[in-house]
């Protein structure tokens, strides 16, 4: 994708404030009116005013949006969906010398940990007619593994929480750079301009905050846009009603005054964006406040998520994975939620038993109904669903009962839009500390996330500080994840 044009931006501005007649309130009409399809977003073509306009992918997509189930704290997926049979039976004894001669490959992770190996309590059943394992800490979840692909060896870059965290979300370990919704936002745009093109929902987000949700250097209209999951998405979205029917002449004036401002000091994006944000905010008064209407789903639907469960952080993640659900109905194109209540998600250094109950317990039956719902509407074809944590967990014991990060192997899955459902990809060794056939790093996820969306690793950039910049790194660094696209 060309980069935009910083310049071309300003010109455009200029040209149409001057050729124009038409006020603020005509556009936001006209955009409702006459929904459009461009080009892939060449630079100079982005519209500042309508920087959300759906857009033509590069190839042909087998997914038109996203779902992130992100799982904030870094799950121990050997306790999860990656059975180790050999970890269960050398239970409380040291690590094999065998393992042990890959130390080097492991950075430090033996140095905070016992010598001593812990397989988790669970058990563990086969399920589908893949007969993938699952443990029986997600019972619903088994339920559909012949949707699932599940990838079980993924590495990442970093052992600590923040690091790894951005780069699950943003392709680099320093914060400032664009999110992966950011990017596919950039690069497609939203079907539906009265609502931002990607929605954050959660309570807590992971270590870094809204960095892993940034626009970074891309214009601000791609950022990220929180929603609550309880009460109104949006607070103080709609106007008190003596100024309702005032609201549009006073937004015009100011928008007016806006673009002047901007005018004199053309290429400052953020301004830009600012602009565009007033202009959605007045759009989303439409259909914002509907999304967050749960009351209009039947009471069966409402029950499958766990909306009305006794546990209250179930029920939390209930709705906002039911929220994602219609989100994705109104035309959203990257939806992302965040598991964790606290600052600490499956992050169970010295508790690891306990806090994976909790984490399971809270997601697994929304994260199941999520699914089933959008199979059931036809909306998982189209839908690419993502489940993972920022690294996993060390098979060694850490304190009393827990486990340590470890970046060096875990599995993530994902479902939907073009997916090759039921199938497995990689492994880790025999304990499941280490990704041992077909490793792949975060970029290569990234790389099939965007191709399933037909959007080009390499074509989709941004010129940012005279440097092509893209989420996959450099052109041409990246790979396909075998066998996940069908």
């Amino acid at each position: 994708m060309p980069p935009l044009r910083k310049q071309s931006l300003s010109l455009l501005r200029r040209e149409f404030l001057t050729r124009s007649g038409l006020g603020f309130g005509g556009l936001a009409l006209a955009a409702l009116a006459t929904p459009a399809i461009a080009a892939p977003p060449a630079a100079a073509t982005l519209d500042p005013l309508h920087p959300l306009r759906e857009r033509l992918p590069h190839l042909a997509p087998r997914a038109r949006q996203v779902i992130f189930l992100f799982q904030y704290g870094g799950p121990s997926t050997f306790d999860l969906l990656d059975y180790k049979p050999d970890l269960i039976a050398l239970h409380g004894k040291p690590v094999p010398d065998s393992i042990k001669q890959h130390k080097d490959q492991v950075g430090g992770v033996f140095n905070h940990c016992h010598d001593e190996l812990m397989a988790g309590p669970w058990k563990w059943a086969r399920h589908g007619e893949s007969g993938r394992w699952v443990s029986e800490l997600l019972p619903h979840t088994a339920r559909h593994v012949d949707d699932l692909c599940l990838i079980h060896s993924m590495f990442s870059e970093s052992s600590n929480h923040a690091p790894a965290t951005y780069l699950m979300n943003t392709g680099a370990i320093l914060g400032g750079k664009p999110s992966l919704g950011s990017w596919v936002t950039y690069g497609l745009g939203s079907a539906n301009e009265n609502l931002p093109g990607y929605v954050l929902l959660y309570k807590v987000g992971g270590l870094g905050g809204s960095a892993n949700w940034s626009n970074g250097f891309l214009p601000a209209a791609f950022q990220g846009t929180q929603f609550r999951y309880e009460g109104p998405p949006v607070l103080n979205l709609q106007p008190p009603s003596p100024l309702a029917s005032s609201q549009r002449a006073t937004l015009d004036l100011v928008q007016t005054l806006n673009r002047q401002h901007a005018a004199t000091r053309p290429g400052v994006l953020d301004l830009e964006g600012r602009i565009a944000s007033y202009e959605l905010a007045y759009r989303m008064q439409s259909e914002a406040l509907d999304i967050g209407e749960l009351s209009q789903e039947t009471e069966a639907t409402q029950n499958a998520y766990g909306l009305h469960d006794s546990n209250h952080e179930k029920a939390m993640y209930g709705r906002t994975c039911l929220l994602a659900r219609r989100l994705i109905e109104k035309g959203v194109r990257f939806v992302q939620t965040y598991n964790a209540v606290d600052k600490l998600g499956w992050d169970g250094h010295d508790k690891s038993e306990e806090y994976h109950r909790r984490n399971a317990e809270q997601i697994d039956q929304p994260t199941a109904a999520l699914l089933a719902d959008l199979k059931q509407r036809g909306l998982l074809d189209t839908t690419l669903v993502i489940w993972a944590g920022e690294f996993g967990r060390t098979p060694m014991r850490q304190g009393h009962s827990g486990r340590n990060h470890n970046p060096y192997g875990f599995t993530v899955w994902m479902a939907g839009g073009g997916v090759r459902a039921g199938a497995a990809i990689g492994s880790t060794d025999a304990i499941g500390l280490r990704a041992e056939n077909q490793p792949q790093p975060v970029k290569n996820l990234h790389a099939t996330i965007l191709t399933a969306l037909g959007l080009h690793p390499d074509q989709l950039y941004f010129e940012a500080q005279g440097r092509q910049e893209r989420l996959t790194g450099v052109a041409q660094s990246w790979k396909l994840i075998p066998g996940v696209l069908g």
